[in-house]
């Protein structure tokens, strides 16, 4: 509990805070912000992604008069779902209309009190780092009353923006060692994504979660951030890891997956049981985390290469598979249920690789009966054509920036 004059020094600390920071790059993803109506804007995305960045940055442009706060703020840990009252009453007395909250679902039942608070005709933007958790709570308390917005580490297009580079092979490569954490762009410290990549296990998975085996969890991320763009399976991790059961296996991987810390992508199947059964290709959230926290002692450039390719898909696309039959094609992407695009990933097109990569597509293309698809590489740019189908090579810093 917060005695209500306390709660006070701590919104208008907070607001010095942000009145005195510089809110850095525009988000590409600010242009996409609905405006704020009857519904709540939500936010979710990794941690340290920029989250609160862009609530400064919607501050700043449209609403300066909103009322922020930030709930990881260890002042607030003793926050209480009674202290809503208190935070009413500042609301009230400052005639506010727009309320902006920040990392709030660690706060129990927070969903009711937003849902009040819209039915009081408050403006609401909520950003959260655990989809599991908003999801679930939106779902059975603000149904119907909230639009959902992914937020995700800077794409290469921001990155070149922030670094003041131009669109090429070289600012490609720079973008796939470094990443996209902005506070890790900035300072170039190993410890930041050391420490993100601990916090994320510790404190969004095994403490929410209660899991006791945290060597287990932390030995089992470092091992899936060491394969991305490789099938794994319940089972096999359950043998390597030596865990007792599949399903706590495949708890933990839903924990990750929830915290955006991994990404599971599953094979193509019109059967739903066969799509289940198939190992699933694990990506990470960012390639500067691979980098630094990866325990691989190989470069993996074509698989970190893939995994940023998946990531560029991921910001438009929910529906994201791999296709293999007899041939491979790395993303089919799908929209609303219908296939939209086939795309395919080679670090370098050579004389030893290029069947192998054209017939994968083309076995792909010609299940769905579609003419054309899209094929990524760091620099080469062609074009193919084979059993009636064309193969569009593009170098990824064009791709990238469609």
């Amino acid at each position: 509990m917060i005695p209500q004059n306390i709660l006070g020094q701590i919104i208008q600390a907070q607001s010095l805070n942000i009145a005195n920071k510089d809110i850095g790059l525009k988000r590409d993803a600010l242009q996409f912000l609905p405006n704020l109506a009857s519904h709540a804007l939500i936010v979710s995305g990794i941690r340290r992604c920029g989250k609160s960045t862009l609530l400064f940055q919607l501050l700043s442009s449209k609403y300066p008069e909103a009322l922020y706060l930030n709930f990881e703020d260890p002042r607030l840990y003793e926050f209480e779902n009674k202290d809503f009252l208190r935070l009413d009453e500042l609301i009230r007395e400052q005639n506010l209309s727009v309320l902006m909250f920040d990392e709030i679902q660690i706060i129990p039942e927070w969903e009711r009190y937003v849902r009040q608070k819209l039915d009081e005709g408050y403006k609401i933007v909520v950003t959260g780092s655990n989809a599991s958790l908003l999801s679930r709570e939106l779902g059975t308390k603000l149904t119907g009353r909230h639009i959902t917005k992914e937020l995700f580490p800077f794409s290469y297009h921001e990155f070149i923006s922030h670094q003041k580079l131009k669109p090429s092979a070289e600012s490609l490569i720079n973008y796939l060692t470094i990443g996209g954490f902005p506070e890790y762009i900035k300072e170039r410290a190993d410890d930041i994504l050391n420490h993100l990549f601990e916090d994320i296990l510790i404190r969004d998975i095994a403490v929410r979660y209660s899991i006791k085996d945290v060597r287990t969890l932390q030995r089992l991320a470092q091992y899936l951030i060491s394969n991305v763009g490789k099938p794994v399976s319940g089972n096999n991790l359950k043998k390597i890891f030596e865990v007792g059961a599949t399903s706590t296996v495949l708890e933990y991987l839903s924990r990750m997956e929830y915290s955006y810390l991994l990404h599971f992508v599953p094979k193509f199947s019109y059967s739903i049981k066969k799509q289940i059964a198939n190992p699933r290709k694990v990506y990470a959230i960012d390639t500067g985390l691979v980098n630094v926290n990866s325990g691989s002692f190989t470069e993996d450039n074509g698989r970190k290469f893939e995994n940023l390719i998946f990531l560029h898909l991921r910001r438009t696309y929910k529906e994201i598979y791999y296709f293999s039959e007899k041939g491979e094609c790395d993303f089919i992407a799908f929209k609303n249920g219908a296939f939209h695009q086939a795309i395919q990933v080679c670090y370098e097109l050579n004389p030893d690789n290029l069947d192998r990569e054209l017939n994968g597509m083309i076995e792909a293309l010609e299940l769905f009966n579609i003419e054309e698809g899209i094929l990524v590489t760091i620099s080469q740019k062609d074009q193919f054509e084979k059993n009636g189908k064309i193969i569009h090579v593009i170098p990824a810093h064009e791709y990238l920036l469609k």
